[in-house]
């Protein structure tokens, strides 16, 4: 039987003890789990971030993989640790939102708030959950797949929206969702919500921070250099990118920025 894999995604850093004592929680449990670190450069406490970031990750993983998602801004609150399981996947996270996106593609969604203490670290802290709860749930569940043992199931799990463009004249109207390592900028439009911007010949203005772009490139390298142009990303959303530069400072556009296009 293959190893169990478990992700980590985390807002951890790499500069603290964190994300390592987590690792060894687990390997205590499960010497045979394969961990596999997804980001732990999650904007601090930004929920969001967290859900985009595993949404676009997960499914590149083999079924049965669980994934630990810790963005947790109100750990030792009252909000809930859960269990979920959606289509192939399994998910430990706390119940704030952040596996939102997971419940936006996911056909079948079963979760769980997790409330079985045996399987917690002793004595819990209020402030590293990610230890005390969901790495050793993560760690218990990879032995038993026994997802009903770890508490009731519930379907009042927290979930937002992520934003969505709405039309604006000829084209739409959007945010920059995030910036990436190389200042590309994110945005949630997609070539469905504006179709002609991809057409051969297309004439368009995209506008965000300070500038505007008027092309569309195939890859990064055929981008002018130090001129800002569009790109089709690998999440399938529209960025807004710089050839070998930085297209966040090039227009002073940061993560929120409102992003126009018009179709002429």
């Amino acid at each position: 039987m293959a190893r169990p894999i478990i992700t980590l995604t985390t807002d951890y850093g790499t500069n603290d003890h964190l994300v390592g004592v987590m690792k060894g929680v687990v390997l205590t449990i499960n010497p045979e789990a394969a961990i596999v670190d997804i980001t732990h450069s999650i904007l601090p406490h930004d929920i969001l971030d967290g859900a985009l970031a595993i949404g676009q990750a997960y499914k590149y993983f083999p079924p049965r993989t669980i994934h630990v998602v810790v963005v947790d801004p109100g750990v030792g609150t009252s909000r809930r640790p859960i269990l979920v399981a959606g289509d192939t996947h399994y998910f430990v996270a706390p119940d704030n939102g952040v596996l939102s996106v997971i419940y936006d593609q996911s056909e079948t969604i079963h979760a769980w708030h997790i409330t079985s203490e045996h399987y917690f670290l002793q004595p819990l802290s209020n402030t590293f959950h990610g230890r005390d709860i969901f790495a050793p749930v993560a760690a218990w569940l990879s032995k038993s797949w026994q997802t009903g043992s770890f508490g009731e199931e519930i379907t009042d799990y927290v979930r937002f929206s992520v934003p969505k463009p709405k039309t604006a004249g000829t084209g739409v109207k959007g945010v920059v969702l995030r910036v990436d390592n190389f200042g590309n900028l994110v945005t949630n439009i997609t070539p469905a919500d504006v179709p002609a911007l991809i057409a051969p010949d297309a004439k368009f203005t995209i506008r965000t921070g300070n500038g505007e772009v008027k092309k569309m490139a195939q890859t990064y390298s055929l981008g002018t250099a130090g001129e800002p142009f569009g790109i089709i990303g690998s999440s399938g959303y529209i960025e807004i990118s710089v050839n070998k530069g930085n297209a966040a400072r090039t227009l002073g556009a940061a993560r929120g920025a409102e992003v126009t296009v018009e179709v002429a």
